[in-house]
């Protein structure tokens, strides 16, 4: 089992910015790669960034060079900075790990979510 307890949300203007944290505990020798998704009500999570194990990095189409994905493996810390931020990043952001045990099973593994809101 992992763990992931994020922090980092809150309340900021628009083009302010903020940094999230999630630290990973437990099994942590089994994640394979780490990201950030966000959900508002009644709509689907979506992807915001992710970091493979082999710090390969993917980012969402709506980020537009504003976001940045982060990793600190002495302190199983993934980090997403986010700057200019828009009232529509208004959401719960997640963490997520991404599992694969040597038997081949895989799955995800997912934080409670912080929130950010963006005034304008």
């Amino acid at each position: 089992q992992v763990q992931l307890v994020e922090s980092g949300g809150g309340l900021v203007q628009a083009g302010g910015s903020l940094r999230l944290s999630c630290r990973a505990s437990g099994s942590i020798w089994t994640i394979s790669g780490m990201g950030w998704y966000r959900q508002v009500a009644g709509r689907q999570r979506e992807l915001v960034a992710s970091m493979a194990d082999d710090g390969t990095t993917e980012y969402a189409n709506f980020v537009k060079g504003r976001f940045t994905i982060s990793r600190d493996d002495a302190a199983n810390t993934v980090h997403l900075a986010m700057n200019n931020l828009e009232p529509e990043g208004t959401a719960v952001y997640y963490c997520q790990a991404e599992y694969r045990y040597s038997s081949g099973a895989n799955g995800d593994y997912w934080g409670r979510g912080t929130q950010v809101t963006v005034s304008s």
